[in-house]
């Protein structure tokens, strides 16, 4: 009923002359009666509802999804209205499409990366394989440094009788260190005995003395010898573990240079068509690369083999000489030596009546 109360009232005030165009009224004219005619329905209709909707629709202009394109002219037909949500939706799905294409782009790259390190993995193991086959079986020819692999294997030897001294020295210290606990034992049995006996206090009150201070030269000494293995372990489980590792390396170093040189010398007997020089271009870039590692890898060997040398001379000269001073001291029953002896190498002892054992019983 409002909307053909509109067409009339429309009707009325915009008169149309015989050509179809508008009498005196402008478009703006013609726009501002039908504001007007807007208006007065409104307030007929409903009052303030209409101006608040009205207010609305200006504050927040016209919903995008709702609108649509006229492809021909004022008066057009409907054929040419292309609604803009489908437009949006169409621009959504184009994006969506592309980021898609992206990902999985991106996904392709990652995998064609993993496959190459694989290829380039499985090239390497074979040729090293085989290098080391033929090594064995006495075919292939390898590099041979003669100086450094015989200052190699007498670091492997001195590791090895160094691997035997720490363990003796840790078997002397649970020994020992259950002689001591022992001797405590048995001064507190002594003690106990001689306030029980009157008739032989005197007598067990001396072996209770002696005891007491066997016991305390036997910690004093066990400070010594735990100190001794502790530098001991740390020359031979780290300082010379870090030095074989880097040999380890340098001997792998070893095995792929001469896998690489021997690809090479093979490429080169061979014709020397295109194909053929291609492959032996790129084998010598590999070799080339193989040989800078190696020879690196040599000159850190090298390196560490010679502070490793100084570094034990000179752990080995301190740890020696408490060791033995220390013995002689505890043997000889000269408290103040065995004392001055831990004080020279700045040992501390655990607080006195610490039943706790050392870190090597709890090992």
């Amino acid at each position: 009923m409002t909307d053909s109360m509109m067409s009339k009232a429309a009707t009325m005030e915009i008169p149309i002359n015989s050509n179809g165009d508008t009498g005196t009224l402008t478009e703006d004219d013609g726009l501002e009666q039908a504001a007007k005619l807007q208006w007065s329905l409104d307030e007929k209709l409903g009052g303030s509802r209409g101006t608040r909707d009205l207010q609305q629709v200006m504050v927040s202009g016209p919903n995008l999804n709702e609108t649509s394109i006229v492809s021909g002219g004022y008066g057009g037909t409907a054929e040419g209205i292309i609604p803009t949500s489908s437009i949006k939706g169409s621009n959504m799905h184009h994006s969506s499409s592309s980021s898609s294409m992206t990902a999985e782009e991106a996904t392709r790259g990652v995998a064609v990366e993993k496959l190459e390190n694989m290829k380039k993995w499985s090239i390497n193991t074979y040729k090293c394989t085989k290098q080391m086959i033929s090594e064995r079986f006495g075919r292939g020819s390898r590099t041979v440094d003669l100086e450094l692999e015989a200052q190699i294997e007498v670091l492997r030897d001195t590791k090895r009788k160094y691997e035997t001294v720490l363990r003796l020295a840790k078997a002397l210290t649970n020994h020992f260190y259950n002689m001591v606990q022992t001797q405590h034992a048995l001064g507190d049995t002594f003690a106990d005995l001689s306030q029980k006996s009157p008739e032989l206090r005197d007598e067990f009150g001396y072996n209770a003395e002696t005891q007491k201070l066997l016991c305390k030269n036997g910690e004093t000494l066990l400070g010594a010898i735990n100190f001794f293995v502790s530098s001991i372990n740390t020359l031979v489980n780290k300082t010379m573990e870090d030095t074989l590792m880097t040999i380890k390396m340098y001997e792998n170093a070893r095995l792929e240079f001469d896998a690489y040189r021997s690809d090479l010398e093979e490429l080169s007997l061979g014709p020397r068509d295109a194909v053929a020089v291609a492959r032996i271009d790129a084998a010598q870039q590999q070799y080339q690369a193989q040989k800078d590692k190696y020879e690196r890898l040599r000159s850190d060997v090298i390196i560490k083999l010679k502070f490793l040398e100084e570094n034990k001379v000179k752990v080995m000269h301190k740890q020696l000489l408490l060791f033995h001073n220390a013995i002689s001291a505890y043997f000889a029953g000269n408290q103040q030596q065995l004392e001055q002896t831990l004080n020279q190498f700045n040992i501390k002892l655990r607080p006195p009546g610490a039943d706790k054992p050392s870190w090597l019983e709890e090992q």
